[in-house]
């Protein structure tokens, strides 16, 4: 038989839409091609016959990473951040607005960024907009240029350059986003309710909890709630951690507000009363709570009310951290997790006798919809040709100092995950590390 494919993929495990099943999957120009039971010989110029214990998955979707280039490019960069997620089994990252310099909130600021990316993405980079005071007029400039939508907080962001915008302004951007349909997405946190919380300071974790209570996210979700209701926008809730949101989130899904809603691995692996005093690598905000909270939110992801799960990869340098002193009100908040997103999800999930069909939906399909990607997050006929090698069965020792992100910092230093990523390959090609073989994508123009 003539070689009709550029590579053939054959195996016992393949990730399909219709579930894990033998096949062989034909890959032509990058694409899909072919999905045809195992045994049916199809013919390519590469052919790879996956190992017993292996399972090919579509390449994940992470709809929530920092990458702070330019402007803080020691905190993290195109190349660390897309080598740390090909080797997480992520094909596709949209970066954040912030916390480059300048934020992405005009076209020239968006343009620079696409400029400094372009020859270092080892997977596909898109990028969000930024929604801040002032900037109204920029937003559907920033929309046509192939943004995925906006971004906006509702307290201090944490860098001066990216201001928040209180709910009024909220909802007056809401609507100007309903005009040409794209999506709000919302760090939610009450700056009122934090002002009241206690002071953060020291090394106590439980000090710093108290100053990010649950109230602060409650309060600033039913605002979006509401203002979404109001305006007929899309809205999206980043980085759910209280999980006493989950009924007002429901009710609003169930009244048809137009709203999505993410968690992060975390929130879903980590828990308040196993943190260490003086332990910053653990600092977010909003923060990991107590184990209930957790349980809550499995709950939750299981009943379809959070939509899913992405990394909110927030890196800095180390001595921004607060390592020496360990003070949790001086310490950046962010947790660096890239590249072990999928295998502290699947640890968690196979205790809990959840499928890795499951996960990988939460991971890849269900982040390509917010986005609105027609062709990444499935392995499926006309799809992208991402895929990730996965060992669900093998286990293995995070090293701080073997991931592939910029600053050696993570909560999970130390912790044994199951589930190991063998090779990633991004349009039928394996992503070797050496040679950037990422695009920039555009909403609508992938």
């Amino acid at each position: 038989m003539s070689e009709s494919f550029d590579l053939v993929i054959r195996g016992q495990r393949i990730l399909t839409t219709a579930g894990i099943a033998a096949r062989e999957v034909g890959v032509r120009n990058g694409v899909i091609a072919a999905i045809e039971p195992l045994g049916n010989g199809l013919a390519g110029a590469q052919v790879i016959d996956l190992a017993d214990d292996e399972t090919l998955i579509p390449g994940l979707v992470d709809t929530h990473v920092h990458v702070n280039e330019p402007g803080r490019t020691e905190w993290e960069g195109f190349a660390s951040a897309t080598r740390a997620a090909a080797a997480g089994g992520v094909t596709t990252i949209i970066d954040m607005p912030l916390n480059s310099i300048p934020p992405t909130t005009t076209v020239e600021g968006l343009k620079l960024k696409r400029e400094v990316a372009e020859d270092q993405a080892f997977v596909d980079v898109g990028f969000w907009g930024g929604a801040v005071p002032g900037n109204k007029g920029d937003l559907r400039g920033l929309h046509d240029e192939g943004v995925f939508g906006f971004k906006c907080f509702l307290l201090h962001s944490g860098v001066d350059e990216f201001p928040h915008l209180d709910a009024d302004e909220m909802e007056e951007d809401m609507r100007e986003l309903k005009s040409f349909d794209s999506l709000m997405i919302v760090h939610a946190e009450d700056s009122h309710a934090i002002d009241r919380a206690p002071h953060p300071g020291g090394d106590h974790y439980a000090t710093f909890l108290a100053s990010r209570p649950r109230g602060a996210e409650n309060k600033a979700i039913a605002e979006v709630i509401e203002r979404a209701r109001w305006t007929g926008a899309r809205a999206h809730i980043l980085h759910l951690s209280s999980s006493d949101a989950l009924p007002m989130i429901e009710s609003a899904k169930r009244d048809g507000v137009n709203l999505t809603v993410e968690t992060c691995p975390h929130y879903l692996t980590l828990m308040a009363e196993e943190i260490p005093d003086g332990a910053t690598a653990y600092k977010c905000c909003p923060p990991i709570r107590e184990a209930s909270n957790r349980e809550l939110l499995w709950k939750g992801l299981e009943d379809g009310t959070i939509d899913c799960i992405v990394s909110d990869h927030s890196p800095s340098t180390l001595d921004l951290k607060d390592l020496e002193n360990g003070d949790f009100a001086v310490a950046w908040g962010g947790v660096s997790s890239l590249q072990l997103g999928l295998s502290l999800i699947w640890t968690e999930a196979r205790q809990r006798g959840i499928s890795l069909e499951q996960v990988v939906s939460w991971m890849g399909a269900k982040p390509a919809a917010l986005a609105r990607l027609q062709n990444k997050g499935q392995l499926a006929l006309g799809y992208d040709a991402d895929f990730a090698v996965f060992a669900a069965d093998e286990a293995f020792v995070v090293d701080v100092t073997k991931l592939k992100h910029k600053n050696p910092i993570t909560p999970y230093d130390g912790k044994t995950l199951s589930g190991v990523v063998r090779k990633t390959f991004l349009r039928g090609s394996v992503v070797d590390g050496q040679t950037p073989g990422g695009k920039l994508i555009r909403r609508g123009n992938v």
